[in-house]
């Protein structure tokens, strides 16, 4: 391995100390209690360090988000590019949903869940800048399984929200209560997704 190749690899990891740091603090303690010294204090690296792959935490904030963002887009495109039946494309994309916000809890809570002021306001911007793609691929879903005959033809875009507040829900619940009594997960996850689909299924004249 080459020198450059040595510094890019060093640079990538610490950026990757940086990112994966920040959110943890960010969904921990908040992010307006959370500065610059602290993540560098959580990766033991000077503070100066920091400023040299983030000018400040809205930018750390960006970069986080639209990780999340394009990961989750990414695994959603991949099943509507892949599955043929449209109704099945839709319950894998729900449960996918779901199953990416489960294995990436601080990721979902930071782009979900937390609700600040000063965050708030911040966290909008990015948002509005990344998240549109990603419901939209639930909104394209529902409109194909309506095309096809699968779905009533109510207005799409209620069933996709309403859809969406649903796993959302689910996903939330599964990540901020670990204590509740809660049945296998697969079980509870497949049995919410019947009772949504069915619910808005088409049925024979």
């Amino acid at each position: 391995m080459g020198v450059q190749e040595r510094k890019s690899r060093h640079k990538a990891n610490v950026r990757r100390l940086i990112l994966d740091a920040a959110r943890d603090l960010f969904v921990t303690e908040g992010y307006q209690h959370t500065s610059l010294r602290k993540i560098a204090e959580k990766i033991e690296y000077a503070p100066a360090t920091i400023y040299l792959y983030f000018q400040d935490k809205s930018e750390l904030l960006d970069a986080l988000l639209t990780e999340t963002f394009t990961e989750l887009d990414a695994k959603l495109r991949h099943i509507s590019l892949r599955e043929t039946d449209s109704l099945t494309a839709l319950r894998r994309g729900l449960r996918t949903y779901i199953e990416f916000g489960l294995s990436h809890p601080n990721h979902y809570l930071l782009a979900f869940v937390q609700n600040e002021a000063r965050f708030e306001g911040e966290r909008k911007h990015y948002k509005l800048k990344h998240g549109p793609a990603c419901f939209d691929n639930l909104r394209q879903a529902v409109r194909r399984a309506i095309s096809d005959g699968h779905l009533t033809d109510e207005d799409p875009e209620t069933t996709a929200q309403a859809l969406w507040a649903a796993v959302h829900g689910l996903t939330s619940l599964l990540i901020s209560q670990p204590d509740f009594p809660f049945v296998a997960r697969r079980r509870l996850i497949e049995r919410l997704l019947t009772l949504l689909l069915d619910g808005v299924r088409r049925r024979p004249d």
